[in-house]
């Protein structure tokens, strides 16, 4: 096991990143930081650091228990960095999932059908059983009689 390991290999070994090259933009783009410092994707890091990783809206922070470069199980996670994100970040992500499609970031494109009919209930209630607030029984009797 080395002492230190680059940031963008340990990010995608301990599974924080699907890819290494999503780890390595998401260095570039200033979405990794170590003690409030933006790195780079070839900055080495060693154990005890806390590497905080934004991904919006959500901001995690990983305490590294063991430098690795090669990935690993799920099951050993637990053993190469401490998650210690404050709980205010994982309201703040439960806030975002509840509003969901409300707030739609830029340049996802046009809501789903499902989306569509979850915003058209939200903003128009349903009307479902009450068709007397556009029918007069007087008016249903003369157009029918």
């Amino acid at each position: 096991m080395p002492e230190v390991a680059r940031i963008d290999k340990w990010l995608w070994a301990a599974r924080i990143f699907k890819t290494r090259s999503i780890a390595a933009d998401a260095c570039k783009n200033g979405r990794v930081t170590i003690g409030g410092v933006n790195v780079k994707p070839s900055h080495t890091v060693k154990a005890g650091e806390t590497v905080c990783v934004r991904k919006p809206p959500v901001t995690y922070s990983f305490r590294i228990l063991k430098t690795i470069e090669q990935r690993v199980g799920a099951k050993l996670v637990p053993e190469i960095y401490e998650n210690v994100t404050t709980p205010d970040q994982y309201e703040l992500l439960e806030m975002n999932r509840i509003s969901g499609f409300v707030n739609r970031a830029r340049g996802t494109g046009r809501p789903t059908k499902k989306e569509r009919r979850a915003m058209d209930a939200f903003v128009e209630p349903s009307l479902e059983g009450d068709f007397g607030a556009f029918f007069d029984d007087d008016d249903w009797d003369d157009e029918n009689s």
